[in-house]
C-alpha cells in the first residue's frame, strides 16, 4: 500500500485509466488543502505493478478554474485516451490524454451538452466505450452515445439523486440507484424503462455492480435492510432476487467488481475494505483500517492486477495489492469489448 501525493492534497475521487501492455495511469481528483477556497487539481500518475505503488509527482496536471469548484467525480474511457469529470460548480469537462508518459500532455475540452448539465454524482462508461451515463445532484440521468455526445436519455427528475450507476457487460443494461433506496434498470440504446427491483418496505437498496465473468449473468447490490448490511444478488432477465448475504457487515460506501468478475470489493463508511470471491460468496482479503475513520469515496480494481484504488476525503488515495491468487482469466466477451473500445 501506498499513499500519494501528500504534499499536494487529499484525493477525493479517482479511476484506472486502462493502457496498452498493462500499462495502467491513475487519475486523480485532489484539493490542495482541505480548504475550499484552495486549488483543485486533476492529476495523472504512473502505475507500476512490480512496486504497487504511485510515484509523488504526477505524469500531467489539470488546474481547475476557481469557478469550476472543486472535482466530484470521474471516468475514464475504456479506450484509454479520454477521461471525464465533474465539477462541484460546474457540469463536465472532458480531457483528452497526448502523448507517452515521458511526454504526456492533457487537451480540455468543454463540450455545451456536457457543460451545461450541472454537477454529477455518478458517471460510468459502458464496456465497449460507446456509451456515457451521467446522473445529476437535481435527480436527471442522462446517456449520451460516444463520441458524439448525442442524448440517448435524459430522463427528468423523478428521484432526490442517483447514487450509483453500472453498465453490464455487453453495455446493453444499465442500473442505477437512488437516493431514496430504489433501483432501476433501463435499456441503454434508447433509456426505456425495463425493471424496477422489488424490495422490502425497511430495504435500500443503494449500490450495485453487474457481474464481468460472461457466464452469470447477475447484478449485485448493497442492501441497507434496517441496521443489517447485505449484498443480494438478482437475476439478469427475469430481475428476480436470488438471494443476499451479509459480508462486510457494516453499511458501504462503494463496490467495485475485478474486469474478469472473478472479485467483489465493499469499502465502509468507516475506512474498512473486504474482497469476496464471488464464485463461493466467501470473504478473501480484509483491509482494516485503510482509511480509518472516514468514508471510502472511491473503490476500483485495476484493469489487469490485483490491486484496488480506493480514496477518502481525510486520507487521500491509496493503492492496495490483494492477498488473492493472481490468476487472470478475461472472458472473450470482455476481450471483444475492450478491443472494440481501442478501436473506437
Amino acid at each position: 500500500m501506498e499513499g500519494v501525493g501528500p504534499d499536494r492534497g487529499k484525493a477525493t475521487c479517482g479511476s484506472w485509466i486502462r493502457q496498452p501492455e498493462k500499462a495502467n495511469l491513475v487519475a486523480l481528483g485532489k484539493l490542495e488543502r482541505n480548504d475550499p477556497s484552495s486549488t483543485s487539481l486533476i492529476q495523472i500518475f504512473s502505475f507500476d505493478p512490480k512496486t504497487t505503488a504511485l510515484p509523488s509527482a504526477p505524469l500531467a496536471t489539470h488546474e481547475l478554474e476557481a469557478s469550476e469548484g472543486h472535482p466530484l467525480t470521474i471516468a475514464a474511457h475504456p479506450g484509454g485516451d479520454d477521461i471525464v469529470f465533474s465539477a462541484s460548480y460546474g457540469g463536465c469537462k472532458i480531457l483528452e490524454l497526448y502523448g507517452r508518459e515521458s511526454n504526456l500532455k492533457l487537451i480540455a475540452r468543454k463540450p455545451p451538452l456536457l457543460q451545461d448539465i450541472g454537477p454529477q454524482q455518478c458517471l460510468a462508461f459502458s464496456g465497449d466505450g460507446s456509451r456515457l451515463a451521467a446522473s445529476g445532484l437535481d435527480g436527471r440521468l442522462r446517456i449520451f452515445k460516444w463520441p458524439s455526445l448525442q442524448v440517448m436519455l435524459d430522463d427528468p427528475a423523478e428521484c432526490s439523486s442517483y447514487r450509483d450507476l453500472d453498465f453490464s457487460l455487453d453495455s446493453e443494461l444499465l442500473a442505477s440507484t437512488s437516493t431514496d433506496g430504489s433501483a432501476r434498470i433501463w435499456r441503454a440504446e434508447d433509456g426505456i424503462p425495463l425493471a424496477t427491483l422489488a424490495r422490502g418496505p425497511d430495504e435500500r437498496i443503494e449500490l450495485c455492480r453487474f457481474s464481468r465473468d460472461g457466464a452469470r449473468p447477475f447484478l449485485f447490490c448493497t442492501v441497507q435492510k434496517g441496521d443489517k448490511a447485505l449484498t443480494g444478488v438478482w437475476n439478469i432477465g427475469s430481475w428476480d432476487r436470488i438471494g443476499h448475504k451479509r459480508l462486510l457487515g457494516k453499511p458501504a460506501s462503494a463496490m467495485s467488481i475485478s474486469s474478469d468478475g472473478t472479485y467483489l470489493a465493499l469499502g465502509g463508511r468507516d475506512g474498512d475494505i473486504c474482497v469476496v470471491e464471488l464464485k463461493k460468496m466467501e470473504i478473501c482479503h480484509w483491509s482494516k483500517r485503510l482509511h480509518s475513520g472516514t468514508s471510502i469515496s472511491l473503490l476500483e480494481f485495476c484493469p489487469t492486477e490485483r490491486v484496488l484504488l480506493s480514496a477518502s476525503s481525510e486520507r487521500g488515495a491509496s493503492v492496495t495489492k490483494l492477498n488473492v491468487p493472481a490468476e487472470w482469466k478475461v472472458s472473450d466477451r470482455l476481450a471483444r469489448l475492450a478491443i472494440k473500445a481501442v478501436i473506437a
